[in-house]
């Protein structure tokens, strides 16, 4: 079973773990948010690629491991057609993995998603078998067992002996080298990963890998067959984290980070990244969900693989939580309390106060220009400043300033607000600020009330360099242009691995499209000279994309 890291999708829930009706190969459209999962390396070939038609419907499916996700991969192949043969060293797992299957497959048609004849269907196309050689006329064989490369080195290995030559192998790894499970057999070239998210029914992204000695028209075979049962198919590279596990960091790495610096508490970090980052779940509670040793062994794992790169650093304050066995919701116990009847705790909120009577503006530009707007149309005067003087943002009847977000708290003597970064900030319930340590208290006020007569919840946070949404957003890019550069996965596909694996709202050049020119290397570069330990200092990549016009909106 692959040791992956479960998450929460928008709209998609650990439910039933079943597929969607209408037919072959649909995914379920979700109801309540669902557990994801985590990968791990690879791509690369001597072939050059080809057009490839998917697994007939017909074509036999081995899964190997009836664990979660061995259950789920059967499950998707049953729903698309395929008869599959279910084989588990542990005879009696396998023998409840059927159980479970049809009971799923049961629930499908109670809540109208599949008929009783396409069930009926399905369940008659599964069968366990009691050895290896029961999978010797497979056309696709997927193996969903331990993360030990020799055990999947050997199944393997005996598998090679028994299948016909064009038989398809894929490893659902999520932590081992997809060249190195490949590395064992004679025909190393027809062996792929292919890393399904937990619950594989319902998340509809599957990472397609090429090791580095898989050909191109096997990974091309594993992306049209998963496309062909509904999913969403992503290329990546063999390299730590895939895309997922390696774009997803810096998500629950800054949450965590800006904890231990005493930013904001859980609940208001986990709503600031909800309703004014637009993400489904903030990375407080969805580490509980996935479970506090799930998230954290991954973290740990990518860290040691980039050889401890300060980028990946592990979290102390959720490493003390692991020691604890304060693991989530499993446990009862996480970063909150989900014990029955425990309350709980509510974001930091302030309360309500007077609009300012008017906001003076200057030559507003991008994100400044955007808030100008708003507050244009909540129907507060907006003046314009033409007496020469400059404005850094927008400027309050008391002569603070109301500035978005950057890498930098502004400093001493200034009377500024800094505003954090929204996905939409006409859209966005609530907004984070952070008046600076020296801004008066009739400036943060008037700041307050103004967010506030624009129909937002206001969060009052410390004032740390990048505050809640714009740094995540920022060390998003940064490891996103970090993965394109080294050849891990296309721009494209890395946008659609963090939304459909991760649940992101857009993927990291979705957002760096939405903002100004750079903005996210002058972001980091400012965060680096405030905190200086390498993990702000924006990449290479980062760099050529700001000043070489590299990437696709270069």
């Amino acid at each position: 079973m692959t040791a992956i890291e479960p998450g929460t999708a928008a709209g998609r829930a650990p439910g039933d773990g079943s597929a969607d009706r209408a037919g072959p190969g649909r995914t379920a459209a979700p109801e309540v948010p669902a557990a994801l999962a985590e990968s791990a390396e690879s791509t690369g070939s001597a072939e050059s690629a080809e057009p490839a038609a998917p697994l007939p419907p017909g074509a036999l499916v081995a899964v190997v491991g009836a664990g979660t996700m061995g259950r789920g991969i059967a499950q998707v192949a049953l729903a698309a057609g395929h008869p599959v043969h279910l084989y588990d060293q542990d005879g009696e797992r396998a023998a409840e993995a059927v159980k479970d299957i049809g009971a799923r497959l049961d629930r499908l048609v109670e809540k109208g998603r599949m008929d009783a004849v396409e069930r009926d269907a399905a369940r008659s196309r599964l069968r366990t078998v009691d050895s290896v050689s029961g999978l010797a006329d497979a056309a696709l064989v997927v193996e969903a067992v331990a993360e030990d490369l020799e055990v999947k080195q050997n199944l393997f290995r005996a598998l090679e002996v028994l299948v016909a030559e064009d038989c398809l192998f894929a490893t659902n790894t999520s932590s081992l080298s997809v060249t190195a499970v490949a590395g064992a057999l004679g025909r190393p070239e027809r062996l792929v990963g292919l890393h399904f998210f937990n619950p594989a029914p319902l998340m509809p992204l599957v990472e397609v890998v090429g090791g580095r000695t898989t050909g191109a028209r096997y990974t091309a075979l594993a992306g049209a067959t998963v496309e062909a049962w509904g999913k969403v198919p992503v290329e990546s590279a063999d390299e730590p984290g895939f895309i997922v596990n390696r774009v997803a960091r810096p998500f629950y790495a800054e949450a965590f980070a800006l904890y231990e610096e005493r930013a904001a508490d859980p609940a208001t970090i986990d709503a600031v990244l909800r309703e004014c980052g637009g993400f489904p779940m903030g990375p407080f509670e969805l580490t509980d969900l996935i479970g506090q040793d799930i998230n954290e062994a991954v973290t740990r794992s990518v860290w040691n693989s980039f050889f401890q790169s300060p980028k990946f650093l592990p979290s102390l304050a959720q490493r003390r939580l692991v020691e604890a066995g304060l693991l989530g919701r499993k446990t009862g116990h996480g970063w909150y309390d989900h014990t029955p009847g425990a309350e709980r705790p509510l974001p930091r909120t302030a309360e309500p106060v007077d609009a300012p009577p008017y906001v003076t503006v200057g030559a507003v530009k991008g994100l400044t220009a955007e808030l100008a707007e708003l507050v244009a149309e909540a129907g507060i005067p907006v003046r314009e400043g033409n007496d020469g003087r400059w404005r850094p943002g927008l400027e309050l009847p008391g002569g603070g300033f109301v500035v978005p977000a950057t890498g930098a708290p502004p400093g001493r003597g200034r009377e500024w607000v800094q505003v954090d970064l929204a996905l939409d900030y006409r859209a966005a319930t609530r907004v984070a600020i952070a008046p600076a340590r020296t801004a008066s208290e009739r400036t943060a006020a008037e700041a307050v009330g103004l967010f506030q007569a624009l129909g937002k919840k206001v969060s009052v946070v410390a004032d740390v360099p990048g505050l809640i949404v714009a740094r995540t957003v920022a060390m998003l890019i940064d490891i996103a242009a970090d993965a394109v550069a080294r050849g891990v996965a296309s721009e494209t596909d890395v946008d659609r691995a963090m939304r459909h694996g991760a649940g992101h709202p857009v993927g990291p050049f979705g957002w760096e499209r939405r903002l100004p020119p750079g903005w996210a290397y002058h972001q980091l570069e400012e965060m680096h000279g405030y905190l200086p330990s390498g993990r702000y200092a924006p990449g290479y990549a980062l760099y050529r994309r700001t000043f070489q016009g590299e990437g696709a909106d270069g």
